[in-house]
């Protein structure tokens, strides 16, 4: 299934749900990206209309319309090329962006806990971004979050994007598995190793293209090992990640038989198809 697919799923108000019903946030973007790059130019822009009405006031998206809220979905929103989303609308998701951390990071959290004599987090330093605020940070948000930003510092340096660009990447490196890879985020729970996840682990590739450290040479190789994994999500992710680095093998076939059946299914393996996400 292709663009068709996202064609046939958009709904009358331009957005899209995961399958069916209401519009969401997360596929409708996922699907205006994938229509814009096939050139279904009318399509993508009721997706981008819809985009645009439902920002939250002072900027950011949530979920879904209705929810009091904005949350990791704002990332997604920025990636959203500027020249069609909006300036003022692309410069206040920045913002948002800029202004979130997981809670665990935050100078007052920190300082609780050592009122309290406990060691404050390890992430202090090199904060990565919560599915809401208020929340810890995970390696999903973060990796989202890394994508929308240094894509804005390239097109318009700053030294704070960059920085939170940096600082993003830092706790990716912090949270890989010690086998290569990355799970939601923790690393190793009751003293023993935790796995890594094949989806999680090409977000974290893709939001880490051109790094190099030790760490992603062992995730690489984890990648790589995924790729029998049996789920359209995984087989998305670990294409857009491997390829990030140039590591996806040549004669790269996937499982047979997967079904694509969701909205962010179909627009990821397009994107995936067609040069990337970001």
């Amino acid at each position: 299934m292709g663009p068709e697919f996202l064609l046939k799923k958009q709904n009358p108000d331009g957005g899209w749900a995961y399958l069916q019903g209401g519009s969401w946030t997360e596929p409708s973007v996922y699907a205006t990206l994938a229509l814009l790059a096939a050139g279904e130019a009318r399509a993508a822009r009721r997706g981008i209309d819809w985009l645009i009405a439902t920002e939250r006031p002072g900027g950011g998206w949530a979920s879904r319309p209705g929810v009091g809220e904005s949350s990791w979905v704002t990332a997604l929103a920025a990636l959203v090329p500027e020249e069609r989303l909006g300036r003022d609308a692309h410069r206040r998701a920045i913002a948002w962006l800029l202004s979130t951390r997981g809670e665990d990071t935050t100078f007052l959290y920190t300082l609780r806990l050592r009122l309290l004599g406990r060691s404050p987090s390890t992430d202090y330093v090199h904060p990565g971004w919560p599915w809401t605020k208020g929340a810890a940070a995970w390696v999903g948000p973060t990796s989202a979050a890394v994508l929308a930003l240094d894509r804005e510092s390239k097109l318009h340096p700053d030294p704070k994007v960059s920085e939170r660009v940096q600082a993003g990447r830092q706790f990716l490196l912090a949270h890989t598995c010690a086998a290569g890879g990355w799970n939601h985020g923790a690393i190793a729970a009751w003293g023993e190793n935790m796995a890594p996840y094949p989806e999680t682990t090409g977000m974290a590739l893709l939001a880490l293209r051109g790094v190099r450290a030790p760490q992603i040479d062992r995730s690489l190789a984890t990648g790589q090992k995924f790729l029998a994994t049996a789920s359209a999500d995984a087989q998305n992710w670990l294409r857009l990640g491997l390829s990030a680095h140039n590591c996806l093998p040549a004669n790269y076939q996937p499982p047979g038989g997967i079904p694509y059946r969701t909205v962010p299914e179909v627009a990821l393996n397009c994107l995936a198809a067609q040069g990337g996400l970001a």
